[in-house]
């Protein structure tokens, strides 16, 4: 089995990081995976997208073409890659960014206040380790118990105690 993701929003918005821990989860149970981040030139309020492919067996090429998994973090993404979900696919979207819902009838999409939920919780910045959640949750792409340890992985020593407060964003978009 091959699953293609990719997430998209502003930099800024924890892209990168989103896909470093799928990416470590991935690992930990044994898939083939690439991890493929691209950001712009700006620090922070630059596009930054981040594709990674998990699978079964060998990847030929890190390059995600058909959508199996969108989590879009703004509206230019939303607009951008929407329509790159292949048919049956997931889009998850965060609907305190974006103002569209997507009209596709041929996809699974759920909107997701993530950043509104976050600033609600005081867990700024963590909207998307929401999303994340919310994909596990409708996917079931990982074991529960693989969260954690590959969540340990992604955080350096230095901010050891982003560790219980990611795993509670997680949760969060989990529904728990």
């Amino acid at each position: 089995m091959t699953t293609q993701i990719l997430l998209a929003g502003s930099g800024g918005q924890g892209i990168l990081f989103a896909g470093k821990f799928l990416a470590y989860a991935g690992m930990m149970e044994g898939r083939e995976v690439t991890w493929y981040p691209s950001y712009g030139p700006e620090a922070r309020g630059g596009t930054s997208t981040c594709s990674l492919i998990l699978s079964d067996a060998p990847i030929g090429s890190p390059i995600v073409t058909q959508l199996d998994i969108l989590i879009a973090m703004n509206l230019p993404s939303f607009i951008k890659y929407e329509p790159n979900v292949r048919p049956g696919g997931l889009m998850i979207a965060d609907s305190s960014m974006i103002s569209e819902t997507s009209q596709r009838e041929d996809i699974r999409a759920c909107c997701v206040p993530a950043t509104q939920a976050a600033y609600d919780r005081d867990m700024k910045g963590l909207a998307n380790m929401i999303l994340i959640g919310r994909m596990l949750k409708e996917t079931g792409l990982f074991a529960p118990e693989t969260v954690e340890p590959a969540m340990a992985k992604c955080i350096p020593a230095s901010k050891a105690a982003m560790l219980a407060l990611n795993l509670r964003a997680i949760a969060l978009g989990f529904g728990e």
